[in-house]
């Protein structure tokens, strides 16, 4: 489904944000339209809990918006103007004519291949291209969503980065509250588990693609000598049991290992001149560790330690700013493991303040995808201005 318009150059970027905490289906996607409701509607973008009675969200969502194009997935929690909204949900609408785009779906994704996803982005690419043939390629930028247990994000991710042929991605994988049970990704008034939806869209308006992580690394190696790539799990390190030599590690009793702690102490592998971060899951009966990114026997990496998350994500939109003026929308993909590490350290009310003062609208996600890249424990995001074209 493509949607294409001519906005105003010179005018302000038209997005609406809102969010909700009721827990009644009905309830809450009445609050979010009430929020969302502006002329001409282009696209509506949502994110919400998988507590929901999701027949029901869609339903309330037909009813109060029609056919209008949307997106969107569960979470592991929201991000709206009032911050971080747990169990709730969050979202925006954005004016016909501020954005063109075309939008699909990818079904059946952890069968596919590698050969059917990179056609499908590459299809993408050109019906998107078709709707404002004057854009040059940069001004163009491709936001995905993906079931978040899946197992496919690495691959998708990849290909889909591969069909774009240069346009830059970014994206979140969807999440279900920590239950890791199952996740849905949200289209046209349809939630679907294992698929992933592609938004390829251009705007005349300026806008900036950008990923930050925050960590320090520390100096001790660590061998990978036991795994299982498939179904990411660790069963070694340093030919020793994987969680227990992780414990080591870290100073602490396998007993104490915890998604705070795997929050504050992720592991680091490094890939060219760049660190990538591999955070872990849970630790599982056998001793091993299942993580939220693939990894494989043989890679080295290092436990890294979480400083400056405030200083970090201050600095990152002043960033933004400096590319594209006061930012008038963010669509935020922010890793629940940021989120918990705010929560243990005291210091989420801050975070959720510097995200709601830049018009960030999101979710805590089980991963975030960025230049086709599958990585944990960043705030990936695109971030749209007033004015004419850079």
């Amino acid at each position: 489904m493509g949607q294409s318009g001519d906005g105003g150059v010179g005018q302000a970027f038209r997005a609406k944000a809102g969010s909700t905490r009721a827990s009644d289906p009905a309830v809450a996607v009445a609050e979010l339209a009430a929020a969302l409701r502006q002329p001409e509607i282009g696209l509506l973008i949502v994110f919400l809990s998988s507590r929901y009675d999701l027949e029901a969200v869609a339903a309330e969502f037909a009813r109060h918006f029609g056919d209008i194009p949307a997106i969107g997935c569960t979470t592991a929690g929201g991000i709206g103007p009032q911050g971080y909204v747990d169990q709730g949900m969050a979202g925006v609408s954005i004016a016909a004519g501020d954005l063109a785009f075309e939008v699909a779906a990818l079904e059946s994704v952890s069968g596919s291949d590698l050969r059917r996803a990179q056609k499908f982005a590459a299809g993408l690419r050109e019906r998107a291209r078709l709707l404002d043939p004057d854009a040059d390629a940069e001004r163009y930028f491709a936001f995905m969503l993906i079931d978040g247990l899946c197992g496919r994000e690495e691959s998708v991710a990849r290909a889909f980065h591969d069909g774009l042929g240069g346009i830059p991605l970014l994206g979140g994988s969807a999440g279900d509250d920590l239950a890791f049970a199952r996740t849905f990704v949200f289209l046209n008034g349809r939630f679907l588990s294992d698929a992933a939806v592609l938004l390829v869209g251009t705007s005349r308006h300026p806008f900036t693609v950008f990923k930050t992580q925050h960590f320090v690394c520390g100096d001790e190696r660590m061998v990978v000598t036991r795994a299982n790539p498939g179904e990411r799990t660790v069963m070694e390190i340093n030919g020793c049991p994987a969680a227990e030599e992780y414990a080591r590690a870290v100073g602490l009793a396998i007993d104490d290992l915890d998604p705070m702690v795997f929050a504050a102490c992720p592991v680091v592998v490094r890939i060219g001149d760049s660190d990538f971060v591999r955070s872990i899951q849970r630790v599982n009966p056998d001793g091993s560790l299942t993580f939220f990114c693939a990894i494989d026997e043989g890679i080295v990496f290092r436990v890294a330690k979480g400083v400056g998350l405030v200083e970090n994500l201050r600095d990152t939109l002043c960033e933004v700013r400096a590319r594209i003026g006061e930012p008038r929308l963010i669509l935020g993909c922010d890793c629940i493991l940021r989120n918990l590490e705010a929560r243990r350290s005291g210091i989420r009310d801050t975070l959720g303040e510097l995200l709601a003062g830049c018009n960030v609208v999101g979710f805590s996600t089980y991963g975030e995808q960025f230049r086709g890249m599958h990585v944990n424990q960043t705030l990936t995001g695109i971030a749209f201005g007033d004015g004419a074209p850079r």
